[in-house]
């Protein structure tokens, strides 16, 4: 799997979270080395979605460290997590559908040159991506006119816009049919 004195891309020590009346995690360690896949299985309840949102940003961990390429890291926000290369895919779909595939896909983080959105920078990304993907969505389809399937297509997309490290899936294929997990 990986060489032993290769370090970890990833490491999560002594991980805990509670909430009122409920301990969802509780002393979890993970570790994660470069080309390594990674798979969290467990019941509903387990505590894989609240470990996901630890490492997203979108909840803070009572106590336990993080460590990225070896360096602590304390992830506040999901853009600090954006920012240590971590995407993530959440079960539950985080798109505007009243905006394009493409302005989904650059909200935040918009191709600009002098101040104006390129455009057909992003297009031509978008593109390439949905390709590399294997998919055939257009970059300017208004979400709302995709399917459940091809939503979740995008909220992949999403995450692998950015010059990603890790990629870390909340289910993300519940929805979507054999080819398309593909």
């Amino acid at each position: 799997m990986h060489e032993p004195k290769q370090n970890p891309l990833l490491r999560m020590t002594h991980i805990a979270k509670s909430f009122p009346g409920i301990q969802a995690l509780q002393d979890v360690s993970v570790e994660l080395f470069p080309g390594e896949v990674l798979a969290l299985i467990g019941e509903n309840g387990a505590g894989k979605s609240t470990l996901i949102k630890t490492l997203g940003g979108a909840i803070q961990p009572d106590r336990g460290e993080i460590e990225i390429d070896g360096s602590p890291t304390r992830i506040t926000s999901p853009v600090e997590s954006q920012q240590h290369g971590i995407g993530i895919i959440y079960q539950e779909f985080n798109l505007l559908p009243f905006l394009t595939v493409r302005e989904n896909l650059f909200l935040g983080r918009a191709q600009q040159s002098l101040g104006i959105v390129n455009a057909r920078k992003e297009r031509i990304a978008t593109q390439e991506l949905f390709e590399r993907l294997g998919a055939e969505i257009h970059p300017d389809t208004p979400v709302s006119a995709l399917s459940i399937a091809e939503q979740q297509l995008v909220e992949i997309a999403k995450a692998l816009v950015t010059d990603v490290k890790i990629v870390v899936m909340d289910e993300p294929t519940a929805t979507l049919t054999p080819r398309e997990v593909e």
